[in-house]
């Protein structure tokens, strides 16, 4: 029987266990928190780590001074007892209070100097981690789930904070204190007392990393179906109209629900597994502290220690145990940190796709000509999508590309824009293969009009001016002109400053469209790629678009890739693609009287055109009769 769940191929960052090298990841932080370069903020690391070490020598101290206080209170004092400044109990104990205060301060005093620290280490890796996605292939961004991909980062960027936090500020100060203590009990108090604390702490030790690495599988189950869940999530609300469109609401939540399911029975899992680590970590640390106590009893009962001394191996048991049970804690999520950490250091280990050779240099635009030589390209290696292509597009021309759908029309513009390398033959612009310039100089001098207009949930006027950051506002409201939108922002009442939703959905299509070309007048560019950039648009839109981008692309190398035939009557060349192979070329009359597949898809919009206007016509028709009945 069919799952009516679909089989998805996930690529899910936290999936892949094999790839776990702890030392690897802290080794890549402290590069972060020791950066080159920086000596203030190193001397902020070496201040930190003192104040933490006077901190704990003096909080290890403080029981010292109760046990003091409680010996003279009983008058138990030995002989040989250590007294600090006064030998009065009033200033044993205020000693006392002063010891806690100071260890406090000194705790504090280390996280306000070290907190420059972990802010610098968490922005710069936020920023390389934003920096490299960009770098990394549109093929990359493709393949991978937007919402699971942001939720590795949000995992690994808390993953570092509470790493910083509690690495360095809780687990290296405990095993001090631990070393600390443990040497006290073995001079002060003898060698068994000494073993059976080393013996308990081992255990503890043991059974906690034990029982975590065994549960760890449920925790990695957890964020798979987190990451699941909240990717399905987003990816239908971003979709919200196609999912309207096929009333499809009670399907989104079936699947979002299946993925709760999942976290769900993954997180009772964790749960049960959790108790029975806290239940086991109760058992030993009671375990020792009883034995450890009985015997200190008998050694106050025969005379060997006195009543304060007992007191103090208590404070002492409970100084290490307190923080050691914490460190079971500490532990397990110290260990998710790294996991996650992991992920997101490994997304900066991945190498780009597309890479400037190392003699690469800016691309220089004399007069724009664009030479396709041989090209072969494939996404997948069992499918070829372009084969052998050759043209040239002559500088300041214009060349249409068409042909159906899935020929390879947007390819064509994908490749010379970069986001993908040729499999064979290459690709110039003015005599210099683009895979041998800066793709920042190559991707400066191409405007795109994309057929699908992405807007960010910004204003129109951020939107517009992304073409040129810092283009004065008479630049952005001209290209508006241009663009045949500007009356219709200043109709608006926010005018440049309109939210425009996200990714623009509370523009229509032919509005996007037109922003999507002011920006792209806005950036000035010396070749022009319009991929079906008036798609969108009804044909009265469409004519004044259509006398906008003819004016715009005057002296410039232009490339359309047309789905309406009519808006490329008078470009200087037409390439009919099919298969990914030029198979028809010429002007609009030429390719008309040879009467081949150009003049069969001509034909077909021509009467789809007649069909659409008789429909207007009609519509017209009935709207009058309807004003003019009684």
């Amino acid at each position: 029987m069919a799952s009516d769940e679909p089989q998805e191929k996930e690529k899910e960052l936290e999936d892949n266990e094999n790839a776990e090298n702890h030392f690897e990841t802290v080794k890549e932080l402290w590069r972060y928190l020791w950066p080159e370069g920086r000596t203030d903020l190193k001397i902020r690391v070496v201040l930190a780590m003192s104040f933490l070490v006077m901190a704990k020598v003096l909080g290890v101290y403080v029981p010292f001074l109760f046990a003091d206080a409680v010996d003279i209170l009983t008058g138990n004092e030995k002989p040989d007892a250590t007294m600090i400044a006064v030998s009065v109990p009033v200033g044993l104990i205020i000693g006392y209070g002063t010891a806690r205060v100071l260890t406090q301060a000194f705790g504090e005093i280390r996280d306000a100097i070290f907190v420059k620290v972990g802010q610098n280490a968490l922005r710069n890796i936020a920023l390389n981690t934003f920096r490299h996605l960009h770098l990394l292939s549109l093929r990359f961004h493709l393949e991978r789930r937007t919402g699971g991909l942001s939720r590795v980062i949000e995992r690994a960027t808390r993953g570092i904070d509470f790493l910083l936090r509690f690495m360095l500020f809780n687990i290296i100060p405990t095993i001090l204190e631990i070393a600390i203590i443990s040497s006290i009990f073995w001079i002060k108090f003898g060698f068994m007392y000494a073993l059976i604390t080393f013996i308990c702490l081992s255990s503890y030790i043991y059974f906690t990393i034990s029982v975590t690495e065994w549960r760890l599988k449920y925790r990695r189950e957890m964020n798979k179906q987190d990451t699941r869940a909240n990717g399905r999530a987003i990816d239908s609300l971003i979709n919200f109209e196609t999912v309207k469109y096929f009333t499809s609401e009670h399907h989104e939540a079936k699947r979002y629900d299946r993925s709760l399911k999942n976290y769900a029975e993954a997180a009772v899992r964790s749960q049960l597994s959790l108790t029975l680590l806290n239940v086991g970590q109760g058992f030993i640390i009671s375990g020792g502290l009883v034995a450890v106590l009985l015997m200190g009893a008998k050694g106050v009962a025969d005379g060997q220690f006195t009543i304060g001394e007992f007191v103090l191996i208590n404070s002492l048991l409970i100084q290490i145990y307190i923080p050691l049970n914490f460190l079971g804690f500490v532990y397990r999520e110290i260990k998710q940190a790294l996991v996650d950490m992991e992920k997101m250091f490994m997304l900066i280990a991945k190498n780009p796709e597309i890479k400037d050779s190392a003699d690469a240099e800016d691309l220089k635009v004399a007069n724009g000509t664009i030479e396709f030589d041989n090209v072969c390209f494939h996404y997948n290696d069992d499918r070829n999508i372009l084969k052998n292509l050759s043209f040239t597009v002559k500088g300041g021309t214009k060349t249409a590309i068409v042909g159906s759908s899935g020929a390879g029309k947007s390819t064509i513009s994908r490749i010379l824009f970069r986001f993908y390398d040729i499999s064979a033959g290459s690709v110039k612009i003015d005599g210099q293969d683009i895979r041998h310039v800066k793709q920042h100089s190559l991707r400066r001098e191409i405007g795109v009009v994309p057929q699908d207009t992405v807007l960010f949930n910004d204003s129109i006027k951020y939107n517009i001016s992304y073409g040129k950051h810092d283009a004065t506002d008479s630049e952005i409201y001209e290209a508006a002109k241009l663009a045949k939108i500007h009356d219709f922002i200043m109709n608006l009442p926010d005018g440049y400053e309109t939210e425009v939703g996200e990714r623009g959905l509370k523009l229509s299509g032919g509005e996007k469209q037109r922003v999507a070309i002011a920006r792209t007048i806005l950036k000035n560019p010396s070749i022009l790629l319009l991929d079906e950039a008036t798609s969108a648009l009804d044909s009265h839109t469409e004519r004044d678009i259509q006398e906008s981008l003819e004016r715009i692309s005057e002296q410039r190398t232009a490339i359309i890739i047309a789905h309406r035939l009519s808006t490329i009557i008078n470009v200087h060349e037409i390439l009919v693609l099919d298969n990914g192979e030029i198979v028809e070329r010429g002007n609009h009359k030429k390719l008309i009287e040879e009467k081949g597949l150009y003049y069969q898809m001509w034909q077909k919009q021509q009467q789809l055109d007649e069909v659409q206007q008789k429909l207007i016509e009609l519509e017209k028709n009935d709207e009058n009769a309807c004003i003019t009945e009684p």
